[in-house]
């Protein structure tokens, strides 16, 4: 499944991080409330299940998570994505994975994970704020699949279609949310018009 979410803040929101001359402070505000709008809908599907209470005025019924929420941002532009998200959910657990490419053969290769146990228990919300050729999130849901996770959603602030077809063709059972779905690739592998380099712009490194 693919959403691409459509709300009047995340738009507004989104357009501040495009322009050009926002700076580092403001990207990285915009982003935190972004991640937090769209983990409302990304959340909207978890699993819950009845628990008996005492309210103030006597016994009720109500609802609990009855799975484990684990973040796995890919490193290192996926942390941006991290602290909305765990407002929302503050029991979230969370994981790391670092990626980097082979400059010869352009394989994404792992060189860091650290994650929660259980994960073939618990839902797993991998976060990335870009999916242009969908190359790192594809190994990243190999890795992830390979410590047994199996209840996945990928969420990633700007995507194109090659990208999203690239995680659709490798992970059909893998739900894929957007916050925008932007036209392209350039001839260097930026989305157009996207966001430059997310990560420069949200750690401030450029």
């Amino acid at each position: 499944m693919l959403e691409v979410l459509s709300h009047p803040l995340i738009t507004h929101k989104l357009t501040q991080m495009r322009k050009k001359e926002t700076g580092t402070k403001d990207f990285r505000e915009n982003l935190d409330e972004i991640a937090e709008l769209m983990a409302y809908e990304v959340c909207r599907d978890l699993p819950t299940q009845p628990i008996d209470i005492e309210s103030p005025m006597g016994p009720c019924t109500g609802y609990e998570l009855s799975k484990e929420v684990v973040i796995v941002p890919i490193l290192r532009a996926g942390i941006g994505l991290l602290d909305g998200i765990r407002r929302l959910v503050p029991t979230a657990k969370v994981g790391f994975i670092g990626l980097y490419r082979d400059e010869e053969t352009l394989e994404p290769h792992e060189y860091f994970a650290k994650f929660p146990r259980d994960l073939d228990k618990s839902v797993v919300l991998v976060v990335d704020p870009m999916l242009a050729t969908g190359g790192s999130a594809v190994a990243a849901l190999d890795m992830i699949k390979q410590r047994g996770a199996k209840n996945i959603k990928l969420v990633c602030l700007v995507g194109v279609p090659e990208g999203v077809k690239a995680v659709q063709k490798a992970h059909p059972d893998v739900d894929i949310y957007l916050a925008a779905m932007d036209d392209g690739l350039n001839e260097i592998g930026y989305i157009v018009p996207g966001l430059g380099d997310a990560g420069d712009r949200i750690f401030g490194t450029k």
